[in-house]
């Protein structure tokens, strides 16, 4: 089965505010999973074609999500898009397994987290026999731009970028349990139990991420802020002045 992926470095940038279920407009929680329990039916019946023209629907409701959340886990734009495609081909293929107690957007995240944690994996075990290539910096232009703001003035937009960016670079020290739930719980809009559905942690567990995570944001985030008065960049490190 194909189907149709938005990029993450596309030309449209969004905000993360809010997710496709709490934005006006979008079809609700509810509505996902009955088309998705419709699909499933579709497939027992033998009505493929139906059923794949069905489930394309959620696939583009859902696709621009997928893609933010998996660039946070796997942090490469053509890898994320990637992993995206693999999770929505995987949950046709497993939608026999797809029970309505839980949204269709809680289901398929896990689906989708799990593969970005296996390609992590992967990679790791790759990079242990590979000499490691000087990061790329378009990954954190499109990680900036994909949240570019909607200022009403060039500068108000300069200013609103580069506090992403120390957003960005303080969320990459954070351990990945702390980001992962962080993201999920703040650039998701997801509830705690929503968060345990899909990473497995119990809700006690996500919470204590959470909290976590926040109090390690605002140190480092702090920390730059001193740093930048101090003459120093991120994580302490002295600036170099050129005479």
């Amino acid at each position: 089965m194909r189907v149709t992926v938005v990029q993450v470095n596309g030309d449209c940038p969004e905000t993360y505010q809010m997710t496709g279920a709490q934005a006006a407009g979008f079809p609700t929680r509810e509505a996902d999973s009955a088309a998705a329990s419709a699909v499933k039916a579709m497939q027992a019946e033998g009505r493929h074609a139906e059923a794949r023209e069905r489930y394309a629907e959620l696939v583009s409701r859902h696709q621009r999500r997928a893609a933010r959340i998996a660039f946070h886990y796997v942090r490469d734009s053509a890898e994320a898009d990637e992993a995206v495609q693999d999770a929505f081909v995987k949950a046709y293929s497993h939608l026999s397994s797809f029970r309505e107690e839980l949204p269709f957007e809680v289901w398929f995240t896990r689906i989708l987290i799990n593969g970005c944690l296996d390609r992590i994996k992967a990679r790791t075990r790759r990079e242990r026999w590979l000499v490691p290539m000087p990061e790329s910096p378009q990954s954190q232009r499109d990680f900036a731009e994909r949240v570019a703001g909607n200022g009403p003035s060039p500068e108000d937009q300069l200013l609103g970028r580069e506090r992403r960016q120390k957003l960005a670079a303080a969320l990459a020290r954070l351990p990945e349990r702390q980001r992962s739930v962080f993201m999920l719980s703040h650039y998701e809009g997801c509830t705690s139990r929503e968060v345990s559905a899909m990473t497995g942690l119990n809700e006690s567990t996500v919470r204590v991420h959470l909290f976590r995570a926040i109090r390690r944001l605002r140190t480092l985030l702090a920390q730059d802020a001193a740093g930048v008065e101090a003459g120093t960049g991120p994580g302490g490190e002295r600036r170099r002045v050129n005479s």
